[in-house]
């Protein structure tokens, strides 16, 4: 089987990101936000059919949005990929309500960026594929500025995708547009989901937007001023701002780790103690320590806590290191097995070190005994 032209970015083993394109465009769409995503993300960004590298034959006259939801899962499966976190724009962003409706179980979390639950009605859609069945693309494209950017900015290398596609292909998307309209559907989402919306957007204006915010339990909406159809190309940073906080979770979901490793008691009294000195300083702990690096399933927290411990043992942050010590314990080291970890520091970083290491881990384990006794 044949599937959709992609580009796979990241480690293999990191929580996979899927990337929808626009209509017209191919995945160079995300070309300034991919990259920075494949830090933290396996991203993998697709062409539509007759687009980029996709082969135009993957769909026909009359497709629908289900249909391309389909090739998506399909590539999905090919890749090994079970359940994956999504973002798309426009005709990919609908392809992202279709499958957080539909195949609920394959979807972790769902980004909408400058997208609709429906395109205006079929007629404007049905017009448009006539037009490019008949003529071709090259008049259409000549109007892609227009469409996608804001007056003085634009993207070479997408208009000429948009003047490089496949007439048959795009009208076909085209069908799939106006036969789209999820409305009703919207409320059965349960993926956390974030809605982008550019204020100068002319083909999907924030009320667009906002309607699926209204419908999406827990949905949450960002608009971004001066951006407009193409956003990720257009205002790339604050997209990537977005998606970032969206797919960690942000300081919310560090925070809920952070108690879950440090505990409650700790993690109170840092916050009693916290300052407007200190607030940023908190936060960028929770966001980025916590919300980024201790949720990242590549490593277990078991392990994470050993490279912890030994990391503050070579800098001799012994303080720090009894906080660790109990983390450890909360994430299921035993005290024989933490004294193995210090054992091998004796050797790495020196005996002085572990000697201090010890007498720390020593006292929190007694501690721990003598509360338990």
């Amino acid at each position: 089987m044949k599937h959709l032209n992609h580009r796979a970015e990241g480690p293999t083993t990191a929580p996979p990101l899927l990337l929808g394109p626009s209509l017209g465009t191919s995945y160079a769409l995300w070309d300034k936000v991919a990259p920075e995503l494949s830090i933290t993300h396996r991203v993998i960004r697709w062409d539509l059919p007759g687009h980029g590298g996709s082969e135009a034959g993957l769909i026909g006259a009359g497709a629908t949005v289900g249909d391309l939801a389909g090739l998506v899962l399909a590539l999905a499966d090919s890749l090994g990929i079970e359940r994956f976190a999504y973002a798309g724009v426009s005709l990919g962003g609908a392809v992202g309500l279709q499958l957080a409706v539909h195949h609920p179980e394959r979807v972790s979390s769902l980004a909408v960026i400058c997208s609709s639950a429906h395109f205006n009605g079929s007629k404007p859609w049905e017009e448009r594929a006539a037009l490019v069945r008949g003529e071709g693309l090259a008049e259409l494209a000549e109007s892609a500025n227009a469409r996608w950017f804001t007056p003085g900015f634009t993207v070479p290398e997408l208009v000429q995708d948009h003047r490089d596609a496949d007439p048959a292909a795009y009208a076909a998307c085209c069908d799939a547009l106006a036969a789209f309209d999820i409305r009703d559907r919207l409320p059965e989402i349960s993926a956390r989901t974030l809605l982008i919306a550019g204020r100068e957007d002319p083909a999907t204006p924030p009320a667009h937007l906002r309607e699926i915010a209204d419908a999406v339990p827990g949905a949450t909406l960002v608009e971004l001023p001066g951006a407009s159809h193409l956003a990720p190309a257009q205002c790339p940073s604050a997209v990537l701002t977005a998606l970032r906080a969206h797919l960690t979770g942000g300081a919310g979901r560090g925070m809920e780790v952070r108690r879950e490793v440090l505990g409650d008691a700790h993690v109170d009294l840092a916050q009693a103690r916290q300052t407007l000195f200190t607030a940023r300083f908190q936060d960028f702990i929770s966001r980025y320590a916590w919300g980024e690096i201790w949720t990242d399933p590549t490593l277990s927290r078991r392990e994470r806590s050993m490279i912890t411990l030994t990391a503050l043992v070579a800098h001799g942050h012994y303080d720090e290191l009894a906080m660790h010590v109990r983390a450890a314990r909360r994430n299921g080291l035993t005290p024989e097995e933490i004294g193995a970890v210090l054992l091998q520091t004796a050797v790495y970083c020196g005996v002085p070190a572990a000697n201090s290491a010890f007498a720390a881990a020593q006292r929190v384990l007694a501690e721990e005994d003598s509360a338990a006794g």
